[in-house]
């Protein structure tokens, strides 16, 4: 019950209720999947009924889940032989990004991705999922690497934003993001992006520049948080779910506003419920752009890349 989100406690009292039913039924020796029956039903029709009309601002608390896939948990259900690559060469390695070698479906890639941890100890190993400097200089080097060796990039973003402390600012934490945004829309090897739970702000573009950017369905995508637009607008941090609705960082928003081009279909509930499902629509997206984006030539691909970003914002 601590991990369920307001919206989901009717959900969990009815599970509650069948799972009670069920022992009694099986204590007392009675037969009682007539009424089982009626409540399951009426489950799966309230599960329906919750997720399928989520509101922005529920569909941030989803996103924020602490049980929501990581970049890892996709990394080892989606790449063959990965090699996790450290360091960025100039200053040290942050564990907030992890990047490496390996094959999808055959195909050698390099995957780039935020990683938040599953616990407070995870968390604060990974720093929340908040790069530092070095670690989007990480990502570049690899990324670089990829052009070189003419290998397809892959990145997986879930980050509040980039690290806004005083030492990740001392680095250059500003012209690192920069730079990335510069050599990405510029690298002569295909690009996928998947925001796969939080995409926040500069922290999420910095491995967002992609000849195709895919959501997860409850995924979000905003400039700042719900919280920082409250504290902004209204000066109270507490109205989250005002700014929230009005911010369109949904995928369902962002598709239609043509800022991404796709939404991966989760299972009811959210990623966590189902890993498998979520994993192999991803796979599915992944090979079917991948195809497509390999038939180009790299002067092909940078124009349509360059296309791509020229129209976001633009009506038909």
């Amino acid at each position: 019950m601590n991990n369920t989100l307001e919206f989901e406690k009717p959900i969990y009292e009815l599970e509650l209720k069948i799972a009670d039913l069920k022992s009694y039924a099986e204590a007392n020796r009675v037969d009682l999947n007539y009424e089982i029956d009626i409540l399951s039903k009426k489950l799966e029709e309230l599960r329906c009924s919750v997720y399928e009309n989520l509101r922005p601002g529920q569909k941030v608390k989803l996103a924020r889940l602490q049980e929501r896939p990581k970049t890892l948990d996709y990394v080892s259900k989606l790449i063959d032989d990965f090699i996790e690559l450290h360091g960025d060469r100039l200053y040290g390695e942050d564990k907030s990004i992890v990047a490496g070698i390996g094959s999808f479906q055959g195909i050698p890639v390099t995957v780039v991705g935020h990683q938040k941890g599953r616990n407070l100890e995870e968390n604060l190993e990974r720093n929340f999922g908040m790069p530092h400097p070095e670690g989007y200089r990480k990502a570049l080097r690899l990324m670089q690497q990829a052009e070189k060796f003419n290998r397809p990039i892959i990145t997986f973003i879930d980050t509040p934003g980039a690290y806004c402390g005083l030492g990740a600012e001392e680095r250059g934490q500003g012209e690192a993001i920069a730079r990335n945004l510069l050599v990405m829309s510029r690298l002569k090897t295909p690009i996928i992006a998947v925001i796969i739970g939080e995409g926040g702000s500069g922290g999420a573009l910095a491995l967002g520049v992609a000849d195709r950017v895919a959501m997860l369905e409850h995924s979000i995508y905003s400039v700042i948080s719900p919280e920082g637009l409250a504290s902004i607008l209204w000066k109270d941090s507490s109205l989250t779910q005002k700014a929230a609705d009005i911010m369109k960082l949904t995928a369902q928003d962002l598709l239609e506003l043509r800022v991404i081009d796709s939404m991966i279909k989760e299972p009811l509930g959210g990623a966590h419920k189902d890993l498998d499902f979520t994993v192999n629509n991803i796979k599915q997206y992944l090979l079917k752009e991948l195809q497509e984006l390999k038939g180009f030539n790299s002067d092909e691909l940078l124009n349509k890349r360059y296309i791509k970003y020229r129209n976001i914002g633009v009506g038909e």
